[in-house]
């Protein structure tokens, strides 16, 4: 932590090597984060990039540097989102799941090496966008409504989707590795 400290006031000062510290420090994780959103990695690279370029150019608006890593993987996260706002046309679906079956009923010791990026990196754009703001995020529906220009309801829609997506997608592994044996 004491680096982190260190590195922040320089790079507060516009000091590269404080700079260089922190994008060291933090670039792989960033990139994975830009990654769960986008899923593709040339794009994920240049969210990275640019979301360093705002947090380096306005790093006089984070005040502390206890909550940099935050206030950076926000830049991210908003970055990511206007990428595939920019780049994509999301098909959101307002029908409802019921009888939802949650992560608890497929879960046993054999699903310990659960791989998360081959889960984020099949699930459909909608379902991980929305997913990934409301669990990772913690944004409420409203807020991802908001963001996203859909409504409340489809929000809520696609994070029920996403969850029996995960539900079944671990279940279908589940039922491969029992097949295997």
């Amino acid at each position: 932590m004491k680096n982190l400290e260190t590195n922040f006031k320089l790079a507060k000062k516009h000091e590269r090597k404080g700079q260089k510290a922190l994008y060291e420090m933090f670039s792989a994780k960033m990139l994975a984060v830009a990654n769960s959103y986008v899923n593709n990695i040339p794009d994920a690279e240049d969210i990275v990039m640019n979301s360093f370029f705002t947090c380096f150019s306005k790093i006089q608006e984070c005040r502390e540097w206890k909550s940099f890593p935050f206030w950076l993987r926000k830049i991210v996260v908003n970055n990511s989102i206007n990428l595939i706002r920019k780049s994509k046309n999301i098909l959101y679906s307002d029908i409802e799941i019921n009888d939802l079956q949650y992560f608890e009923d497929t879960w046993d010791e054999d699903m310990l090496t659960i791989d998360l990026d081959e889960i984020f990196s099949r699930m459909p754009d909608g379902y991980r966008l929305v997913f990934n703001l409301y669990v990772f995020e913690e944004r409420k529906h409203h807020e991802i409504a908001e963001m996203l220009n859909i409504s409340e309801g489809t929000s809520k829609s696609q994070l029920s989707k996403s969850k029996k997506w995960i539900s079944d997608f671990l279940k279908q592994k589940k039922d491969e590795k029992q097949y295997a044996k």
